[in-house]
């Protein structure tokens, strides 16, 4: 099969180094095995979007040495999610919601597994369209949620992740029935990153780690739509000396930090690379990787980041 990869930042900040080191694990993986590699601009969280963030994270990539072969937006792509949407509607599988979150949150005395925040039903069946649903709440906005509650067994979903492994989940008893959209058109991340990975032939989706218990209900939503899902790769994320997601609080780990106070790209990406376990943190290109690249030799648990000094250039790890 030939490899078809995928880049898929979102506007909604800058490009920071945990950032940096999921694409470059994700574009080696594509060109240490001839593939290509899809740039995904993933802008539909429109209330975080930054201005011009999205120009800004395509400039840093290029900079790094990133490379691609299509480029996509998928704000340009809501009449496809819309058709999506409107399939899994015809199928009795998606529904208007109008319950807030502090109302899924008391609902989680019943019984289920996971920590996930779980949604019991409780708008199935109760409305007739969209429409009756948003009047009823004006000025709130419902979202779509997809049954997996009606779904019985076929709701237990198990994957192979290339880091992680075998990733087991019964959707319906840690999830219930999820949300899928916060948008009339069906444009929401659950939904729409699964319908342009199968339009666009990903072959394996490589991303961050916080992501693995998200993937059981985008294999449920691929396979309603009668598509075959993609494989996956999970890359554990880089976090702050107390275990933390990259903040404020940990220092300044922009890319536009590091390019501002005139650090090489070779020096940020042999650090990452090192971290991964290949070379020993010297400077190199993205390109000389490619024949170094080995996916076993990523270390499971999150990469700690004990300070930043974008004066120096410095990261340690």
């Amino acid at each position: 099969m030939n490899y078809t990869g995928r880049l898929a930042p979102s506007p909604t900040g800058a490009l920071h180094l945990g950032n940096v080191r999921t694409f470059m694990v994700a574009w080696l993986r594509a060109r240490s095995q001839g593939g290509r590699v899809i740039m995904r601009m993933e802008d539909l969280d429109h209330p975080r979007d930054k201005p011009d963030a999205a120009q800004a994270a395509l400039d840093d990539l290029r900079w790094l040495g990133f490379d691609w072969d299509e480029e996509f937006t998928q704000s340009e792509r809501r009449a496809y999610y819309r058709e999506c949407l409107q399939e899994l509607i015809g199928k009795g599988l998606a529904y208007p919601c109008t319950c807030s979150r502090k109302d899924v949150e008391s609902a989680q005395s019943a019984p289920h597994e996971g920590e996930q925040l779980y949604y019991p039903g409780t708008c199935r069946g109760r409305w007739k369209t969209w429409s009756d649903a948003a009047a009823a709440i004006a000025p709130r906005i419902p979202c779509w949620r997809f049954a997996a509650s009606s779904l019985g067994d076929a709701a237990k979903v198990w994957f192979d992740d290339a880091i992680f492994g075998r990733y087991a989940q019964d959707v319906a008893k840690t999830l219930g029935d999820f949300p899928l959209a916060r948008d009339e058109d069906g444009a929401g991340y659950t939904l729409a990153a699964l319908a342009d990975d199968v339009a666009m032939g990903v072959s394996e989706v490589v991303r961050g780690a916080d992501l693995l218990a998200a993937t059981p209900a985008q294999i449920l939503v691929a396979r309603a739509l009668g598509c075959e899902p993609p494989r996956y790769c999970h890359v554990p994320l880089v976090v702050g000396a107390d275990g933390k997601r990259l903040a404020k609080r940990h220092g300044d780990s922009r890319i536009a930090s590091f390019r501002a106070a005139g650090i090489p790209a070779e020096s940020i990406i042999g650090r990452l690379a090192h971290s991964c376990g290949w070379g020993d943190g010297a400077p190199c290109t993205l390109a000389a990787l490619v024949e170094h690249f080995d996916i076993a030799t990523i270390p499971r648990e999150p990469l700690r980041v004990a300070e930043f000094d974008c004066a120096r250039g410095e990261f340690l790890l």
